[in-house]
């Protein structure tokens, strides 16, 4: 039986749209590329998240950090107290967020097909849990769940992956992973012998020459149609 397991961000719902909620609430910079910007947080928030769920910075350390700095690429500097309330913004906006047309199609499908479904997310366990929180126990059961704060190990790491396979009893040549990072998601998930779906919706280059994904979902393509071929 085949088993899909998916990331949370950007890859279930739009993270860009409670970003550009949260931005338009907070600041009234003109002419910033919200994408561009986004983009940018994401990869600053990358950088330190191992420190974060380390604990040798704090989250709110992280969160002010990755909008200070990305805000700073544009030449806009904003105080601690402002990126803190940006962030704020960010989190109510994100309790507003709703499945993604495409991934409702895709759940729908491998229900109907008996395929096993799962999630890997990073995150703080709470703040991922009130995402997940989506309807998406319709498909997929809380126990298929695995949340990096609650594990300790997040992704890229292999070991993720590994305690996810012991704990759903996972074959490799039968699971596939789907996600927006090609850094945390495809490689993560190749390493540990699963196959890999890339949902590049942004379009984002891949600088590893020597890494790749089994299958690229772009901008301009479904989910569900990648899904049926399997």
């Amino acid at each position: 039986m085949k088993t899909i397991l998916f990331d949370v961000d950007d890859t279930l719902y739009d993270q860009l749209k409670p970003f550009r909620q949260a931005f338009t609430a907070t600041f009234a910079f003109k002419n910033i590329p919200l994408e561009k910007l986004y983009t940018l947080s994401r990869k600053l928030s990358d950088q330190v998240f191992a420190a974060s769920a380390s604990g040798t910075i704090s989250m709110q350390a992280m969160y002010i950090y990755r909008i200070q700095k990305a805000l700073a690429h544009f030449d806009h500097r904003i105080s601690a107290q402002q990126a803190q309330i940006f962030q704020q913004n960010y989190q109510h906006y994100q309790q507003q967020i709703q499945l993604l047309p495409d991934v409702i199609a895709t759940l729908n499908y491998c229900q109907a097909r008996q395929f096993g479904l799962g999630i890997i997310t990073n995150g703080p366990t709470a703040h991922q849990k009130a995402k997940i929180a989506l309807g998406l126990h319709r498909w997929i059961k809380p126990s298929h769940i695995m949340i990096s704060g609650a594990v300790g190990v997040a992704k890229p790491a292999p070991q993720i992956f590994q305690l996810t396979a012991a704990h759903l009893h996972l074959t490799p040549a039968t699971t596939y992973y789907i996600g927006d990072s090609f850094a945390n998601d495809i490689i993560g998930a190749k390493q540990a012998g699963w196959h890999t779906i890339w949902l590049n919706r942004r379009q984002h280059q891949i600088h590893n020459a020597n890494a790749y994904a089994d299958h690229i979902v772009p901008a301009d393509h479904i989910l569900t149609a990648v899904i049926k071929t399997l």
